[in-house]
């Protein structure tokens, strides 16, 4: 299975750290946080990895190369401008394939186990919720058994981590465009499944919120 990692995003609210370094190059407890998510996808059985990027990209590009440092084969999918999420998964499809395909937000960190999604999805999507930080407390779905739902108690938050079949994106065009109404669209047809992770699980939004993950990373 191939694996995307979505690093495209201006990272306005993380100024004027991303002023000069893209977001996911920030760096917490010693590493940068895409660095992270290398480690922890090759670990789990993940070694074709494909890089959206759009500012400041050639960065990436130039900090990762071609991912044999960190045991991957990483291919990148540059955009102009960022296309968010949605836009940003279309764009790449091409390099990610036929099968189905992991998708994880470059600006979080998480300690969730990716093999485990290996066998996913047996629907249209598959996405990972945890449950709601203080900076999003309303959450976004909630589950029934496995079902993903539009209501329910409790509300759970889209932790960036999902399994995508590439029809998921049927009917789309180039440009951009959000992924949640393609989620919405697949929940209305009985095709998205979810599951609860209650490990560990940082948004790391704002630079305060970055400094808390370096200080929690910091050995003890």
């Amino acid at each position: 299975m191939n694996a995307l990692i979505l690093a495209a995003g201006r990272g306005e609210r993380m100024r004027p750290l991303t002023d000069h370094t893209p977001k996911p190059l920030l760096r917490a407890g010693g590493l940068a946080l895409i660095e992270y998510h290398l480690s922890a996808l090759v670990g789990a059985g993940f070694a074709d990895i494909v890089i959206n990027h759009a500012h400041l990209g050639a960065q990436i590009e130039q900090a990762l190369g071609d991912g044999r440092g960190y045991g991957a084969r990483i291919r990148y999918s540059a955009e102009s401008e960022a296309l968010e999420t949605g836009g940003g998964i279309f764009n790449a499809l091409p390099l990610l394939g036929d099968a189905p395909f992991l998708v994880v937000n470059g600006d979080i960190w998480t300690d969730y186990p990716f093999g485990r999604l290996l066998a996913r999805p047996a629907e249209l999507a598959h996405i990972v919720l945890v449950g709601n930080p203080p900076q999003h407390p309303c959450g976004d779905f909630a589950l029934d058994g496995d079902r993903v739902c539009e209501q329910g108690k409790p509300m759970l938050t889209f932790s960036g981590i999902g399994v995508y079949r590439p029809q998921l994106f049927n009917g789309c065009t180039p440009g951009k465009f959000p992924l949640a109404p393609l989620l919405r669209r697949a929940m209305a047809q009985g095709a998205l499944s979810g599951e609860y992770y209650a490990g560990r699980w940082f948004d790391v939004g704002t630079p305060q919120r970055l400094q808390q993950l370096d200080e929690w990373l910091q050995p003890r």
